[in-house]
C-alpha cells in the first residue's frame, strides 16, 4: 500500500506556523521610537555618569506625557539632567526658580495696560513653554504652588475669563530637597497627585564618583550642556506619545493593576491609599516602560517597575509605621509580593 502526502495536513501546518509567527511579531513598529530614545540616552550620557534609573523614568514620563517630581539631596544632577533632556528635543524650554516671594503672576503672566490702545494685554509668563523645569518647588508658599494646579492637569490657564491652552508637548519637571526643610512649604496631596512619577535620586557608587571627578578634570567646557545635540523633533515626540497609547494591555494585566491599587486602600500600614487616577497613571506608565524595551505589549514586570514611581507620592504611611521607619517603597514592595502575578 502506497503512502500519499495529505495536502490538507500540509496547509493546516503552514497556517499554524504563520499564526505562531504572527503571535511573536511586533504588531506596532517600535524600532524608530527605541532608536531615538537610545540617542537621547547617549546625548545625556556625555555629561551624566550613572543615574540610569532617573533617566529611564524621565523618558517613560516623556512618552506618557506626564509630569515628574524629582527628589534628592543637592548635587546629584537633578537639574542638569532635566536641562539635558530638554536640549535633546527640539522644543521650548523654560526654567523657574521657586522662592518664598514668588507670586502666581510671576509664573502664569499678568495683564498689562497698553497706553497706545487703552486696553489691557496679557503678557505670558514662563509657564508658556514645552519643557518647564521648576527648581525647588517646595520653596514657594501654597498660593504660588496652587497656580500650577490647572496648568498641570488641564494643560491650560484661565486668566481674566480667557482660556489659554499650552502648546504640546507640555511637561513639568520639578525638583525638591528632602533634607533641608527650613523655609519650605510641603506640597499638598492634590498637587502631588498631578505628578505621574516621583523619582528618588540617590548618591552614585564609588566607580561612578571616580568617573564624575575624572570627567570634570578632563572637561574644558564651562557650559555642561554645550555639545548636546537635538535628536527628536516636537512632531516626532507627539507621534511617539500617540504610538505608546496603542500598546496592548491584556485584560488580566488590567485586573492586576486594579488589585495593586485596591490593596493600597486596604493596607493596614497606609493611612491613605491610591485613587483611581493612580490606576490610570500606572496603566499609562506601564505602556511607556514596554515601549522603552521595544515591545508593543505590557508585561507584569512593566507594571511592577512603574509601581514605585507612580505610587510612592500617592500613598501616606500611617504615623505609627512611619515612626518605626517603614517607608512607602517598602509597603509597595510588600503589596507587589502579596499579589499573584498573572501569566
Amino acid at each position: 500500500m502506497e503512502n500519499f502526502d495529505n495536502p490538507n495536513i500540509e496547509n493546516q501546518s503552514a497556517i499554524n506556523l504563520n499564526k505562531q509567527e504572527e503571535q511573536f511579531q511586533s504588531r506596532i513598529d517600535m524600532i524608530e521610537l527605541r532608536a531615538s530614545l537610545e540617542k537621547v540616552k547617549s546625548e545625556i550620557g556625555k555629561v551624566i555618569v550613572g543615574q540610569e534609573k532617573m533617566i529611564e523614568h524621565l523618558l517613560a514620563a516623556l512618552l506618557s506625557n506626564g509630569h515628574v517630581l524629582i527628589e534628592g539631596v543637592p548635587g546629584v544632577a537633578k537639574t542638569i539632567t532635566a536641562k539635558l533632556l530638554a536640549k535633546t528635543i527640539d522644543v521650548g524650554f523654560s526654567r523657574i526658580q521657586f522662592t518664598p516671594d514668588l507670586m502666581p503672576s510671576d509664573i502664569l503672566g499678568t495683564s498689562v495696560f497698553n497706553v497706545k490702545n487703552s486696553e489691557f494685554e496679557f503678557k505670558k509668563g514662563p509657564i508658556f513653554s514645552n519643557f518647564i523645569l521648576i527648581d525647588e518647588i517646595n520653596r514657594s508658599p501654597a498660593k504660588t504652588q496652587s497656580a500650577l494646579f490647572e496648568v498641570m492637569e488641564e494643560r491650560q490657564i484661565t486668566m481674566d475669563g480667557i482660556r489659554y491652552a499650552m502648546d504640546e508637548p507640555f511637561l513639568v519637571i520639578a525638583t525638591q530637597n528632602p533634607i533641608e526643610h527650613e523655609g519650605t512649604y510641603r506640597l499638598p496631596e492634590a498637587q502631588l497627585d498631578r505628578f505621574l512619577f516621583k523619582i528618588n535620586v540617590g548618591y552614585p557608587n564609588l566607580e561612578q564618583e571616580i568617573a564624575i571627578i575624572k570627567n570634570q578634570h578632563e572637561s574644558k567646557k564651562e557650559d555642561k550642556t554645550e555639545g548636546i545635540n537635538r535628536v527628536i523633533s516636537a512632531e516626532q515626540l507627539k507621534n511617539y506619545q500617540h504610538l505608546v497609547k496603542e500598546i496592548i494591555v491584556e485584560a488580566q494585566l488590567m485586573e492586576y493593576i486594579a488589585k495593586i491599587i485596591i490593596n493600597t486602600r486596604e493596607n493596614q500600614f497606609l493611612y491613605l491609599g491610591a485613587s483611581p487616577r493612580a490606576s490610570l497613571a500606572l496603566l499609562t506608565a506601564s505602556k511607556a516602560f514596554a515601549a522603552l524595551r521595544g515591545r508593543d505589549f505590557v508585561t507584569p514586570e512593566d507594571i511592577k517597575e512603574a509601581s514605585y514611581a507612580v505610587l510612592r507620592h500617592r500613598v501616606i504611611v500611617s504615623p505609627e509605621r512611619e515612626m518605626e521607619g517603614l517607608s512607602a517603597d517598602e509597603i509597595i514592595r510588600q503589596i507587589l509580593e502579596g499579589i499573584e502575578i498573572p501569566r
